[in-house]
């Protein structure tokens, strides 16, 4: 009688158990990025496409795995990415339900590695600043109003009775911000608030309650001057000669 011939080495049945050892591994396998970066763009697409918004539930896990054709391990890193983002929240029972949260995320990326200031960093960031609080005075003789001056200059009064230095600097970050407002673009004034921390750290260098009550009060009621005489060239002098002023607080 006739018997099927063995490969040298083989083991009846091996083929089968390595195969389902295969599959296991892939079930515990982390997915490839390519996987989880489609499936993030496809939940982000669906939420485009079925008109989702903040509050709303996203399907639930199953349900995307089947809408997909992808693993669990594949939707549960992608929507551990999206709630990284700020764009979901994820507690038990509930699922997935749309949030938006990405400006604090993004503050806190931004404020993450601030906790010294180079010189770089402050050409940096004073370069920015300048673009937008300087070069931008066209936009802003354009648009400002009185009740934008009033607000300017209680700012400032908040900076001047500041109690210690901490709370002048955000003051003196609130009278820019305010300035920046005005350009009424929404954009330009949320990098702004991103930059926050650094800029935050940037005033406070090399000052104390007293500088700000009086060299940085005194500052800003020059640039106000120029802002209600309508004064561009003064305007600018005095805002380039403000955010510039700090320079010497920091080290090469």
């Amino acid at each position: 009688m006739a018997t099927e011939k063995q490969t040298a080495g083989s083991v009846p049945g091996s083929d089968a158990a390595e195969s389902v050892a295969e599959n296991q591994d892939a079930a515990i396998r982390p997915p490839s990025r390519s996987a989880v970066d489609e499936m993030v763009q496809s939940i982000r697409g669906l939420i485009s496409s079925e008109g989702l918004t903040v509050g709303d539930n996203l399907p639930t896990e199953r349900e995307l795995c089947e809408r997909f054709e992808a693993s669990r391990n594949t939707v549960r890193e992608a929507m551990r990415i999206l709630k990284a983002y700020g764009i979901v929240s994820v507690r038990p029972k509930v699922g997935a339900t749309i949030i938006d949260d990405r400006m604090e995320r993004a503050l806190d990326l931004f404020s993450f590695n601030t906790l010294e200031v180079s010189r770089d960093t402050f050409v940096d960031v004073q370069g920015f600043r300048g673009l937008l609080e300087v070069a931008s005075v066209d936009v802003l003789f354009e648009k400002i109003v009185a009740a934008d001056i009033a607000d300017l200059h209680a700012a400032n009064e908040d900076l001047r009775h500041a109690k210690a230095e901490l709370d002048a600097s955000e003051a003196d970050f609130r009278f820019h911000t305010r300035l920046v407002q005005i350009m009424d673009n929404k954009a330009v004034l949320d990098v702004y608030k991103i930059m926050k921390p650094v800029i935050l750290r940037i005033m406070l260098r090399g000052k104390t309650r007293h500088t700000f009550s009086t060299s940085t009060f005194s500052e800003h009621g020059d640039i106000l001057e120029a802002l209600e005489a309508r004064d561009r060239t003064a305007y600018q002098y005095k805002m380039k000669t403000h955010l510039e002023n700090g320079f010497r607080h920091f080290s090469a």
